[in-house]
């Protein structure tokens, strides 16, 4: 885990702080409608689908399983995180609540935080192999 935070590029920091904040809002705004998760995975389905094929480089290359989680799972995300935040007062997507606020942009900086220990030389020492 250390070697993969330590080694994570700054693209992919972004998309974990996304998934964190989509987290955050679930938790402040779950809906156990089962139809708003179906739809979601519906849209899923059918941008993830779309996506795949704009990414395909022939029969030669296939997309690694994590990029097409990510294919598949950005539109959801997505899908669901419009459902939940629908007329709650959202900004964007930055809530109006200064806790729920404080809370999405807290977990962020704590990933980013993990992110900057595992990169320390006194961590990356411990966790290289042994010779």
């Amino acid at each position: 885990m250390i070697r993969y935070l330590a080694d994570l590029p700054k693209g992919r920091m972004v998309l974990w702080c996304y998934l964190i904040w989509w987290c955050t809002t679930v938790c402040f705004h779950f809906d156990p409608s089962w139809r708003l998760w179906l739809n979601s995975a519906g849209i899923s389905m059918v941008i993830g689908i779309a996506l795949m094929l704009s990414v395909a480089q022939g029969p030669v290359r296939k997309p690694d399983r994590w990029q097409t989680f990510r294919l598949f799972a950005m539109p959801f995300c997505v899908s669901s995180f419009s459902s939940l935040i629908k007329g709650k007062g959202f900004i964007l997507i930055l809530p109006p609540s200064g806790t729920e606020l404080a809370c999405a942009l807290l977990a962020c900086l704590a990933f980013l935080l993990l992110v900057w220990m595992a990169r320390s030389p006194l961590l990356r020492r411990r966790d290289a192999p042994s010779t």
